[in-house]
């Protein structure tokens, strides 16, 4: 098996034509809050409730349009000049965002090196580790991007986590959650955490396999490899 590094695996078809996230919304079917089994919207009231201001980073955000619809509901309560919404995609796509609307920011980048310039409240990564290489790498700096009391919440397929026999990494991994206080739904795939945190999970990433094949979302996803983390 070959596996492929950071710039290979963003030039894959596998991630580069996803569009897992391309059109998802905030509400309905297969919207944020079904999927997160928490309203965005209600973590960003609570500051907003206190007194404070209130920031959402939304990971492999898509379009946008789950931002775009928090920024409706917040305008329509008055309290979008309180409210900073970031979104962060590889692959740039549009959505016809109103021209006046400037509480939302969508940046094009890749997440293997890209850093948030200050911590949020809410960090959302719905169904986007699928594609990532390196998921428990980018899993530990997020966590640190968190502001005091905030959450992260991102979907993650154990079986996508191999070692470097291929053999997923479920057992050590949910160990290792447990350790840090990180929370892992089974059934819904879900990781979260509230607080920032420091983690080192004591691994090394080796690469991804683009050729995983489907995991339990019915689209194609990405194995992510790790061995023994190197000396030094």
């Amino acid at each position: 098996m070959k596996l492929l590094n950071d710039a290979e695996l963003e030039r894959s078809w596998a991630v580069a034509n996803s569009s897992m996230n391309r059109d998802r919304g905030l509400t309905g079917a297969n919207g944020y809050a079904k999927e997160l089994v928490f309203s965005p919207l209600d973590i960003l009231r609570q500051r907003l409730g206190a007194g404070a201001a209130a920031s959402w980073l939304d990971l492999c955000c898509g379009n946008g349009r789950a931002l775009h619809d928090a920024s409706s509901e917040f305008k329509r309560e008055g309290v979008l000049h309180r409210v900073e919404l970031l979104g962060v995609d590889l692959v740039r796509t549009s959505f016809p965002l109103p021209v006046a609307n400037t509480s939302i920011r969508l940046a094009t980048a890749s997440l293997h090196q890209w850093e948030p310039r200050h911590p949020f409240d809410l960090i959302t990564c719905v169904h986007g580790l699928h594609y990532l290489g390196d998921k428990l790498g980018l899993i530990a700096r997020v966590v640190r991007w968190l502001a005091p009391g905030g959450r992260f919440a991102a979907h993650l397929d154990l079986t996508n986590v191999c070692d470097t026999e291929g053999r997923a990494m479920n057992r050590a991994l949910l160990k290792r959650f447990r350790d840090f206080g990180l929370t892992y739904d089974r059934r819904r795939r879900l990781l979260m955490v509230d607080g920032p945190q420091t983690i080192d999970f004591g691994y090394g990433y080796l690469g991804a396999d683009d050729e995983a094949g489907p995991n339990f979302t019915g689209q194609r996803a990405v194995n992510s490899h790790y061995g023994p983390r190197a000396p030094g």
